[in-house]
């Protein structure tokens, strides 16, 4: 699948940050251009010494919101959703490094992406830096200059492509909507709830206050 790129000769930077979600300026790299960007500059990104994480909308490199909260969130349910998924080899686990291609103009980077062995051509691990895959489960931990116009349109690009199942977890108010559409959400879960993987890891569960519990860990 090749990389599209868009033509905004006439757009301004308010249409183009309106059109990315209401996202701050300083998330969007430049150069190239915005329109022009390529996988390759999304790799280049990624190789720098800083190695910015983007994501590519519709030609334009966007700079992966990522908290160190969030980060720390996203590591402890990883390791949880691997405690499950590896147990049962019922497929991959991908961190935001790990890219997917969901359409010609989209790449995204989930905070953690869960891909059944189904998805993935040959049921073995792609050679490809960026491959075509959708997840089954897409986990985003939101980090302050997420917007909810933001969150909204990856929403879109998740289930559009095929996606089954989003979760997106707030560490500042511990909470966690799911959603199997793009919206509304089908739950909207407290500290006090259970987190349960159906339809796409049945038999998975989590009590949130154990995931939130992580936020108060010390030494």
């Amino acid at each position: 699948m090749t990389t599209a790129t868009v033509e905004v000769a006439s757009e301004s930077i308010a249409d183009l940050l309106e059109r990315l979600g209401g996202i701050p300026l300083e998330r969007v790299r430049i150069p190239p251009a915005p329109g022009r960007a390529t996988v390759a500059d999304l790799l280049a990104a990624l190789g720098t010494s800083r190695k910015r994480i983007c994501e590519l909308i519709d030609g334009v490199l966007v700079e992966k919101a990522m908290g160190f909260r969030s980060t720390v969130l996203a590591r402890r349910l990883v390791f949880l959703l691997e405690l499950f998924v590896y147990a049962r080899n019922l497929g991959l686990l991908t961190l935001p490094d790990g890219m997917l291609r969901l359409s010609a103009s989209r790449v995204r980077a989930p905070d953690i992406a869960f891909i059944s062995w189904d998805r993935i051509p040959g049921r073995r691990i792609p050679d490809q830096p960026v491959p075509d895959l959708v997840p089954d489960l897409a986990v985003e931990v939101l980090s302050p200059s997420n917007t909810p116009a933001e969150m909204r349109l990856k929403r879109q690009d998740y289930f559009q492509a095929g996606c089954r199942l989003v979760w997106e977890i707030d560490p500042d108010a511990r909470t966690a909507a799911v959603y199997t559409q793009v919206d509304p959400p089908d739950a909207e879960l407290t500290a006090a709830d259970t987190l349960d993987g159906d339809p796409v890891l049945p038999g998975f569960t989590l009590p949130l206050a154990d995931l939130f519990a992580e936020l108060d860990r010390h030494g």
